[in-house]
């Protein structure tokens, strides 16, 4: 009875029909709830009220690419920026997060019921991109490069560790984090052993650290 707790509020037909009294619930089945009042000890049955539920339009964008998905929930629940779920439907099984909640008209907001939100826009967080500018080791921001790497959303960046991809060197000398990332102090972290998940991150810096040095030619 994974939606149905231990002890519920309800009249007890035997010593209390106009007022709730607590009742243990028993067994579940056949829509029904078998109950036990807590006063008395009669035992009768119930049938339980169920949460009003809404359809709701999710857009998950990764890698600058789209899809649409449709998900209930029930319409008292509260949504926020931020907030982390997983979106299960026929093509894909993948954790996502909000990053802004339409509620009509394009209006958007931060938090809003369920009810009131018309669609939940998110990204995933499963396996992400992070942007990285590789500096070179003398400095000269002229000459820095960009590259991409994937990791899983899950996967630690740290100031002043030494990463590795492919043919890319670099020891990280800071990191920018996204607006919708939780948890976190700032949004520019720069001090060794600042560390930071790959799904929260916008940006990270570092200086090259491959063997072959850099040319202009």
């Amino acid at each position: 009875m994974s939606d149905i707790p231990d002890r519920i509020p309800t009249p007890c037909p035997s010593c209390s029909s106009d007022l709730e009294t607590v009742h243990e619930v028993l067994t579940e089945g056949g829509g029904h709830l078998t109950v036990r009042c807590s006063d008395c000890g009669h035992v009768h049955k119930i049938q339980p009220e169920r949460e009003r539920e809404v359809s709701l339009d999710v857009v998950v964008s990764q890698d600058g690419e789209s899809f649409t998905a449709n998900v209930t929930t029930p319409a008292e629940e509260t949504l926020e920026t931020g907030d982390e779920f997983l979106l299960e439907t026929e093509e894909v099984l993948s954790t996502v997060r909000i990053t802004s909640l339409e509620i009509g008209d394009e209006r958007r907001r931060e938090s809003a019921t369920a009810e009131d939100v018309e669609t939940v826009w998110t990204r995933e967080v499963d396996n992400v991109s992070v942007d990285v500018t590789i500096h070179p080791q003398d400095g000269r921001r002229e000459d820095s490069r960009s590259v991409t790497v994937y990791v899983p959303g899950d996967y630690e960046f740290e100031v002043g560790a030494v990463e590795e991809f492919g043919d890319d060197e670099f020891e990280i000398d800071a990191f920018v984090v996204r607006q919708d990332a939780e948890g976190y102090r700032r949004d520019r972290f720069e001090v060794e052993g600042d560390v930071g998940f790959a799904k929260d991150l916008k940006r990270v810096y570092a200086f090259d650290q491959t063997s072959t040095a850099w040319s202009a030619w």
